[in-house]
């Protein structure tokens, strides 16, 4: 049996609630009068229980089911960090 829960990849926005992530999703779709190609997003509640995600990181978010009033989505994998570590970041210096 296939499994056919949907997937999305997305980029974690916000970590900061305990198990929870904010992915925005990205998506191009096209306007039906102007025919003008459009960028829209979307954020995601997603379900993170061993807390792997960082703000910044491109992950894959997978349908579930309903974990709270918001969280419709759970997080599967991390697919490329994104963030930054606080000694990588350089200093303003004076001159």
């Amino acid at each position: 049996m296939t499994n056919k829960r949907r997937r999305l990849i997305g980029v974690v926005t916000k970590n900061s609630s305990a198990k929870t992530v904010s992915v925005k999703v990205t998506r191009t779709t096209v306007h039906p009068l102007y025919r003008k190609v459009l960028r829209v997003s979307d954020n995601y509640l997603a379900h993170d229980a061993q807390e792997k995600a960082n703000v910044g990181d491109e992950v894959i978010i997978v349908e579930s089911r309903p974990i709270s009033k918001l969280k419709r989505w759970s997080l599967e994998d991390v697919v490329k960090s994104g963030t930054l570590s606080e000694d990588s970041v350089p200093e303003n210096t004076e001159n």
